[in-house]
């Protein structure tokens, strides 16, 4: 016994040091623990942005004609998106450059994932069957064809199209009973065409790897992958983390591990030359606020699915980056007069129909005030689609408290 207590001490010890190791080896910028944990026993269904009692308000809401949900429906029904007669424009592979350049197929590919969310949506409204056998009819045309997204924003595209899939996806296998043959191909597709291309990330603008997130988490969730919803939702972590700027993370904003953005010039290169850090801004601010809408929309859109999944994000600094970076851009976007030291006294507007998921999760449900983001909400209603993966969140999360 003497010679075994002093290996199972040498054991003992070793041990130690490498936990020890770990922890001090572990990323100043990496999410909480919490973030590890994400993904729930069991998946609620439908539960990708857009949850079944919310379905059931919107519905509720449009048939007995009360405002703004009865206008937002009308503008959804009245938009190419809800045609019936909506013949779909699959192909195997879709090359998208920058800027969508060349474009083969790229917007084809992203407007059939809308309309078949928009037709499910259509579906759960009217209980008119026709719908679903059109989103099911979209679905099924490209899960026979695409291979393969390639080029330059191939990650950005099938993030995009990704997202409103999924949306679409859930609403259909969870609530309509009248059949779908090959879900199990679209599933299939899913998890081996659009999930290997978005799931490891981007070193890119924060926007592509918040909306490849957006619909890794999505997809997680149609395909019940707890593994892969993990990995999707840790990512977001940091990502939101370095995309949104808080007082709190100090003198300038956390970083995403692997960027190399180890001095603050780097820093002030990637955040588009801003120099000055305040709460609120983005790391696309400077760019425009188009782009920065991109990204905050992502951020209501995970938390808003992890919300109805059992994690509620918006309690954790998520929120917060949300709540502050909405409030943020939605001031200038109102008309506020630009200061000097901001994006050099210039901001390029257009924040897109992104304020629905936020303002209602943080204002309605939450209690904050949020006087900037309230106006341009209001403002701005119906919200529309901005044609790429945002579509009708006035019908879907407007002042909804389910």
């Amino acid at each position: 016994m003497s010679a075994s207590r002093p290996r199972r001490t040498r054991l003992l010890f070793a041990l130690l040091t490498t936990a020890l190791a770990a922890t001090l080896t572990l990323h100043p910028d990496a999410p909480p623990a919490e973030a590890a944990e994400a993904a729930p026993a069991t998946f609620t269904h439908p539960g990708v942005t857009v949850s079944k009692p919310q379905l059931d308000f919107a519905r509720s809401k449009v048939l007995s004609g009360a405002q703004p949900w009865k206008t937002a429906y009308d503008r959804m029904a009245a938009s190419k998106y809800a045609d019936l007669n909506r013949t779909p424009k699959p192909r195997a592979v879709v090359e998208c450059g920058s800027y969508s350049n060349p474009n083969l197929g790229c917007t084809d590919e992203r407007e059939d994932a809308i309309a078949a969310y928009t037709q499910a949506l259509m579906w759960y409204v009217t209980r008119d069957a026709r719908h679903a056998a059109k989103a099911i009819q979209l679905m099924d045309a490209w899960s026979a064809l695409i291979r393969d997204h390639t080029n330059s924003n191939a990650p950005l595209q099938t993030g995009w199209a990704g997202s409103s899939w999924a949306k679409a996806a859930e609403i259909v296998k969870h609530t309509y009973t009248g059949g779908w043959a090959a879900e199990g191909r679209f599933a299939t597709v899913l998890r081996d065409v659009y999930l290997p291309e978005i799931i490891n990330g981007s070193n890119s603008n924060g926007n592509w790897e918040l909306t490849m997130m957006e619909a890794a988490v999505g997809i997680s969730v149609f395909l019940e992958d707890r593994a892969s919803y993990d990995k999707a939702m840790a990512k977001f972590r940091t990502r939101t983390a370095a995309y949104v700027y808080l007082a709190s993370d100090g003198p300038l904003p956390k970083t995403v591990p692997g960027q190399n953005l180890d001095t603050r010039d780097k820093i002030v290169r990637y955040w588009q030359n801003q120099s000055t850090f305040v709460t609120g801004l983005t790391q696309e601010t400077c760019r425009d606020l188009t782009h920065t809408g991109y990204g905050i929309s992502s951020i209501s859109h995970v938390a808003e699915t992890s919300r109805i999944q059992g994690q509620d994000l918006y309690g954790t600094d998520v929120g917060e980056r949300l709540r502050h970076a909405l409030g943020f851009q939605a001031k200038y976007e109102q008309g506020e007069p630009v200061p000097g030291w901001l994006c050099g006294g210039s901001l390029h507007l257009g924040l897109g129909p992104v304020t629905e998921v936020g303002h209602n999760a943080l204002h309605n449900r939450l209690g904050f005030a949020m006087t900037h983001t309230q106006a341009l909400t209001e403002r701005t209603r119906p919200s529309g689609t901005n044609n790429l993966f945002v579509a009708w969140e006035t019908l879907t999360h407007g002042d909804n408290p389910a």
